[in-house]
């Protein structure tokens, strides 16, 4: 006797899928981003603002490699994952692509959504050319520079430090973790 299987995958994101992935964006930075962010911050998060947002990227990119993957639990998005060619001074557009954003909704977290998006995402930078990956994290999310790690993601002893307010008051220290493609 069979037993049955998850019905998961992953897939390149369509412009309708702009809701459901501004809703995981919402949850996931809510609840990622607690004790870094202001309250008000994370209050000002509207999933129909960062719908419109996803919804005009995925439909006019500004590159061709710009990739936008969403997770999937049978029609239910549960992550999603956006890839492009290196934006970093020191990168190479060509032969470097970063992952700008990753989030899985948090009561998803643990069920291999993220390792089937991370695995989604390298094959995709691969079929775009790309021979390195890299990816900006901040310095203090272990749990995702754990989970990085333990699939083959290493630092590469670039840092950063992002002001997200422009004025200096909220400020995030990130690294950046890379893996050859």
């Amino acid at each position: 006797m069979n037993s049955p299987t998850a019905d998961v995958s992953v897939r390149v994101a369509w412009a309708d899928d702009a809701p459901g992935i501004a809703s995981v964006q919402v949850r996931a930075w809510q609840s990622s981003y607690a004790e870094l962010l202001p309250a008000e911050v994370l209050a000002e998060l509207t999933a129909d603002e960062l719908a419109r947002i996803w919804h005009e990227s995925m439909t006019r990119p500004k590159d061709a490699r710009n990739r936008v993957l969403v997770a999937l639990e049978r029609n239910r998005i549960t992550g999603f994952a956006s890839t492009m060619p290196s934006q970093d001074p020191d990168g190479d557009q060509v032969a470097d692509g970063d992952i700008v954003e990753f989030s899985v909704d948090p009561d998803e977290l643990g069920k291999g959504h993220g390792s089937r998006l991370l695995q989604a995402c390298a094959d995709t930078l691969r079929a775009d050319k790309f021979h390195r990956a890299t990816f900006w994290v901040n310095a203090d999310a272990d749990q995702l520079r754990a989970f990085l790690e333990g699939a083959g993601w290493a630092p590469d002893g670039a840092h950063r430090e992002l002001d997200l307010r422009g004025d200096g008051t909220v400020t995030v220290k990130q690294v950046r973790l890379h893996t050859a493609l």
